[in-house]
């Protein structure tokens, strides 16, 4: 029931954060067809990769059907993967389910948010995206990877991972392109229009591109609150469904048995009755 009251909001405060994100990815890719990749660190393609950076995004608490394990167990398990190939692997965690199932197995987040997991904050999104920007720029890490679940509605989620960084023109125009471009066209906007940029493309690119990362990441807490509630609500309909299928069947044996009694006992008290008949 809280789970219900609830949901309705967090998918409102995902869907109002949306048109944002389509925007500033539409100005970014615009920006990027503007100017050289090659000017912007986080859009350089590093020639080896030797570490990889998950971003895990979770819940705070249970319940909620494998909104945890899933995602927990896939990221493990790539970790694993790219350590046995002689990579380093680096993790942040939000929602103390991650957090305890891989501390638990010895292995230290780089940074961990708890508590927050159905409300997230803009500060959150924002020393996630810092962190990560920096770890990329400074060259501790050669590609980050974002993995959460995605509310598709109420009852739906898709768990979704993406490639953070680096930034690339195909990522800005596919995973991350506008949900209604139609609604763009309507209002005069060409897909790739010819602008004239002051100071110049390189410096719009520079305060454009961390903003974008921010607002990515931001947008991936909002929806994986959203798609926390429906989990959560899902799995306790689930549960009080199975519960009320096993009082039924419960029922029906309790039904049986105190029937059997009953007979039991007709038939001994006829039985004695029938006895004390023909003795007389």
């Amino acid at each position: 029931m809280i789970s219900t009251a609830r949901i309705q909001r967090a998918l409102r405060a995902a869907e109002e954060a949306a048109p944002y994100k389509d925007a500033i990815t539409e100005m970014l890719a615009n920006v990027a067809s503007a100017t050289a990749a090659d000017d912007f660190p986080l859009l350089q393609t590093h020639p080896t990769e030797k570490a990889v950076l998950f971003v895990l995004i979770a819940s705070d608490r249970g319940l909620a059907g494998g909104f945890n394990i899933q995602p927990q167990r896939e990221v493990e398990h790539e970790m694993k993967r790219l350590e046995a190939e002689g990579k380093k692997t680096y993790l942040i965690t939000c929602g103390r389910k991650p957090t305890e199932y891989f501390t638990y197995r010895d292995v230290t987040p780089a940074l961990s948010f708890t508590g927050i997991s159905a409300d997230p904050t803009p500060d959150e999104g924002a020393r996630i995206a810092s962190y990560v920007m920096d770890a990329y720029t400074s060259g501790q890490v050669d590609r980050v990877v974002i993995k959460y679940w995605h509310a598709k509605n109420r009852m739906e989620q898709e768990l979704v991972s993406e490639t953070l960084l680096p930034l690339s023109r195909e990522s800005l125009m596919m995973p991350n392109k506008p949900r209604n471009p139609e609604a763009l066209s309507e209002v005069g906007v060409e897909r790739n229009p010819e602008f004239r940029f002051e100071p110049s493309a390189s410096e719009v690119m520079g305060y454009l591109t961390p903003a974008y990362i921010r607002t990515v990441v931001f947008h991936a807490l909002l929806d994986s609150a959203a798609a926390e509630h429906g989990a959560r609500r899902r799995a306790m309909q689930s549960a009080t469904d199975n519960a009320k299928e096993v009082l039924e069947t419960l029922g029906r044996t309790y039904n049986r048995v105190r029937q059997g009694s009953i007979t039991t006992e007709l038939n001994e008290i006829i039985g004695g009755a029938s006895a004390l008949e023909e003795s007389n």
